[in-house]
């Protein structure tokens, strides 16, 4: 988690023909501010004391490589834009609530954020309008952006992508498939295995674990393994979970075959060979630059990302044996 830099209000000016081309866009998205506090090309620049400030918020945990790719992403298009950056985390949604009023107290000029849970987010996003600062919503929340009245999102269809993932199940005549959510009540994870569970034809079965605890999770998936040998599927949520399963595979000596959502460099390698069946890419280092750079555009050009009706997807797309040799330069620079 990174140390909060010193507040410093970003300036705002007004500018008459921006003011009158934002105030069009944002009759129907609130969330964004009034159209009147745009800043103008120079303070977005980066120079001096007016450089903009943003504030992202997720639910992820430290040392979590798939977070760090998305922070990443959010630094690659902050220094791109001149933007004063803090990334902050906490998976417990109180305290992921916590740190986005401590955004709006300290009067940044955007957050970017998750809603895995968005019930909590609630409250602390009708403070962000009132107080006329800027929202935006990444990764996690596809189908609660909108209620939650943000204006744009940047992620990936989880439904859509637990469809095509049971489709590929189907493909590889499975039967039996355990799909692992190791964060119970996430909205994405949950909404994985739904998808899985609708394409394939086979049995679905999700399986809960403490994904804080991956030596209880190996456990808790080699007892299920040999407890039933018609398991031939396991389709995890996260690529350190995948290669635990891996893992959980060989001291069960199950057949059972491992897939998984999200992926980092080792496993892009165990793709390559043939650990692991296939990786579905969301793409972290694209949601947090993308999110970064919509708030920059919204502040210096008025623009809204998707129109405000539509989100921006950024998955899915499956890494298999066949393609892992193009991704996997990428995966081992940290942006895939």
């Amino acid at each position: 988690m990174n140390t909060r830099p010193p507040s410093r209000r970003f300036p705002r000016h007004r500018l008459a023909a921006l003011a009158a081309a934002v105030g069009l866009l944002v009759t129907g998205c609130s969330a964004f501010g009034a159209a009147g506090d745009s800043a103008d090309s120079d303070d977005a620049s980066g120079s001096g004391a007016g450089r903009m400030k943003v504030t992202m918020v997720t639910h992820g945990s430290e040392d979590d490589a798939f977070w760090d790719r998305v922070k990443k992403g959010a630094e690659a298009a902050a220094a791109k834009d001149g933007i004063e950056l803090t990334y902050v985390s906490d998976p417990d949604p109180a305290g992921q609530a916590a740190l986005v009023r401590e955004a709006v107290r300290d009067g940044v000029d955007g957050i970017a954020l998750t809603l895995a849970k968005p019930g909590a987010m609630t409250g602390p996003v009708n403070e962000a309008r009132a107080a006329d600062i800027p929202v935006v919503g990444l990764n996690a929340g596809i189908d609660a952006w909108k209620p939650a009245g943000l204006p744009a999102f940047f992620g990936q269809d989880e439904s859509v992508a637990g469809r095509a993932v049971g489709e590929k199940l189907n493909e590889l005549k499975a039967k039996h498939a355990l799909c692992v959510v190791h964060e119970r009540g996430n909205v994405g994870l949950e909404a994985r295995c739904a998808g899985v569970r609708k394409t394939f034809d086979g049995t679905t079965e999700n399986l809960y674990v403490d994904g804080t605890d991956m030596r209880a999770v190996s456990g808790i998936l080699t007892a299920r393994l040999r407890q039933d040998a018609a398991i031939d599927e396991i389709v995890t949520n996260g690529a350190d979970f995948a290669l635990t399963a891996v893992e959980a595979v060989a001291e069960a000596d199950s057949d059972a075959g491992v897939a998984t959502f999200d992926l980092n460099k080792d496993l892009v390698e165990a793709v390559r060979g043939g650990n692991v069946r296939f990786a579905v890419d969301q793409q972290p280092y694209l949601q947090g630059y993308l999110a970064v750079d919509a708030l920059w555009l919204y502040r210096t050009n008025g623009n809204i990302s998707g129109g405000g009706v539509a989100p921006v997807l950024t998955g899915p797309a499956f890494v298999t044996k066949a393609n892992a040799d193009s991704v996997a330069g990428f995966a081992a620079g940290g942006t895939r």
